[in-house]
């Protein structure tokens, strides 16, 4: 592990911080969730009543210094997974709301980690592949783009000036149980519908790379692990791409005869991804294979729905 004290994960209430707590408590890792609030239906989800009761929970805005100032003086925190911010759609409703809390809430854990360098490990956040533009133009296409490009342009001005060891990570198409929000949610809820006997389209065609939620899970974990990391970088994650007519064909194949279909125009941001086989923790990664991904994740839907749990 990088460092003793505790993991904390903001954002935890959302597909990632679920995977990412059901990890570190099947670890039996002490760990610290902060969201806006205290939303445990995602983490339901992956573990037993029990072992969500070992996570502390805190809840409070991301964007407050004073808040996020606090929560590392409260707990002794030994690393941080810094997951919190608003998606593509909802950046694109309130622009103003998403800046102040993708970026500004990301320049607040920047500050406190820069304030405890000596206690904290290298700070991991989650950027996204929508920070990359689209066959080389200069800028992303979305404003939740241009905002994770900025919080990366901060993490290496804070690492330059002040020090500040930290990795983003850019994850593409994530998709497992949990995976209900946001513009690459729809592979998700197509294996949902496909599981419940139900019709449902994808509202984009074209490439993307399908990451499965735990794999992208243990890369934020992994990272937050490392020794002697004295840099400040961002990466690609590993993961299948394919067009989106080949993950009907995985869903067709979990479930014969699922109605499920595609329609619209490509996702704004680029299909292929680039990880670096150099990466600090990329001999920890393990990528499962899109179909594997598919049946594991049907399969999880049916069992959900079998227990009752929505």
């Amino acid at each position: 592990m990088s460092r003793a004290g505790a993991t904390l994960v903001t954002g935890a209430g959302g597909c990632i911080g679920a995977w990412v707590l059901r990890q570190l408590v099947t670890e039996g890792a002490a760990v610290v969730a902060f969201d806006l609030q205290e939303d445990r239906r995602r983490l339901a989800l992956l573990l037993a009543p029990e072992q969500i009761e070992a996570v502390t929970w805190e809840t409070g805005d991301v964007a407050d210094p004073a808040v996020v100032e606090r929560l590392f003086d409260r707990h002794q925190i030994g690393a941080a997974i810094h997951l919190a911010a608003l998606q593509a759609p909802f950046c694109r409703a309130d622009p103003p709301l998403g800046a102040r809390v993708n970026v500004l809430g990301t320049v607040n854990l920047l500050e406190a980690v820069a304030a405890r360098a000596d206690l904290v490990g290298p700070f991991v956040y989650a950027s996204s592949v929508a920070a990359a533009s689209r066959e080389g133009g200069e800028h992303p296409e979305t404003v939740y783009g241009v905002y994770k490009r900025a919080c990366e342009g901060a993490a290496d001005v804070y690492f330059r000036e002040r020090g500040v060891a930290s990795i983003g990570l850019r994850p593409h198409t994530v998709y497992g149980a949990g995976r209900d929000q946001g513009l690459t949610s729809a592979p998700t809820l197509a294996m949902r519908a496909a599981g419940a006997g139900e019709a449902y389209e994808i509202p984009f065609t074209g490439r993307l790379t399908m990451q499965y939620a735990p794999d992208v899970a243990a890369a934020f974990v992994a990272a937050s692990r490392l020794e002697g990391y004295t840099d400040a970088a961002s990466f690609d994650l590993p993961g299948e791409t394919v067009d989106v007519a080949a993950v009907i064909a995985a869903i067709e194949v979990a479930v014969p005869g699922a109605a499920i279909s595609a329609a619209g125009s490509e996702l704004p941001f680029p299909p292929d991804v680039s990880p670096s086989e150099d990466a600090p923790f990329a001999g920890s990664l393990n990528p499962t294979p899109l179909l594997d991904g598919v049946r594991d994740t049907v399969k999880m839907f049916a069992t959900l729905t079998l227990s009752g749990r929505p």
